[in-house]
């Protein structure tokens, strides 16, 4: 299996697996509790402990993105430097991640016995929450660039997930922060879901978010570029992620 073989295999399963933490504990909250601020409670410490697994797991051989927008991003902030993703390699990292979302939420309703497509009815479409999902994409952003350009990559699959997990209650939205994971989450009717119908305007604003934290990023951190290769976490040093242009 080539290089880039394994990168995309790394972010389907990793963003895959995600979306089965996000919605499997979403679903066994609902079974397990009555209350609504306790089930977002268990489902954002699950969430927050799973992410952060999953990147210790999946980082080192894809840098661990699982997120469209952290992959484009990594390749606006290294264009310049030469480093973090090449251009050929972005939509690659999208589709490999869109599809392992959409397969993590399958493979979850599985799990709980509920049909394997099923759609959210679950809307969520209004000004404040479309907000939330500026504000958390943003923040997303700056956690992980912030660390990898101050030498602390090391502490980002901990500090992304407390992120996460934190902003289940700070912000309107409960923090999706992902067009992936926000279309993996359309595809079950459980309590983690997002109706088809609201994914535009959720994704829209999370590529939103993604411009006012790379905007903030350039202002407190102008040679962030310099260290795209290490996001999120530094991977595979001997085969580096430009190097997926000349490996397929």
């Amino acid at each position: 299996m080539t290089a880039s073989s394994r990168r995309l295999l790394a972010e389907f399963l990793g963003t895959g697996l995600l979306v089965t933490v996000v919605v499997g504990s979403g679903i066994a909250a609902q079974t397990l509790s009555t209350d609504i601020g306790l089930e977002l409670l268990e489902n954002a410490l699950v969430t927050a402990a799973g992410l952060a697994v999953l990147i210790l797991i999946f980082g080192p051989i894809s840098g661990g993105h699982f997120n469209p927008v952290v992959s484009i991003a990594d390749w606006l902030l290294g264009r310049r430097s030469g480093t973090g993703l090449a251009a050929p390699a972005v939509l690659p990292y999208v589709v490999a991640q869109t599809a392992g979302a959409i397969g993590g939420s399958i493979l979850a309703n599985a799990m709980f016995a509920k049909p394997l497509v099923s759609w959210s009815q679950h809307h969520r479409s209004a000004p404040h929450l479309w907000l939330g999902e500026v504000v958390a994409t943003a923040g997303l952003l700056l956690v992980i660039v912030s660390l990898a350009r101050n030498g602390k990559a090391g502490q980002t699959p901990w500090a992304v997930g407390a992120y996460i997990g934190a902003a289940y209650f700070f912000t309107s939205s409960t923090s999706f922060a992902n067009p992936a994971v926000s279309i993996g989450r359309a595809f079950t009717n459980s309590f983690a879901g997002i109706a088809p119908a609201s994914l535009p305007g959720f994704i829209v604003a999370q590529l939103l978010g993604a411009g006012v934290g790379l905007g903030l990023l350039m202002l407190l951190y102008p040679t962030a570029g310099d260290f795209a290769a290490d996001v999120v976490v530094p991977h595979d040093s001997l085969d580096p992620p430009h190097a997926v242009e000349t490996t397929t």
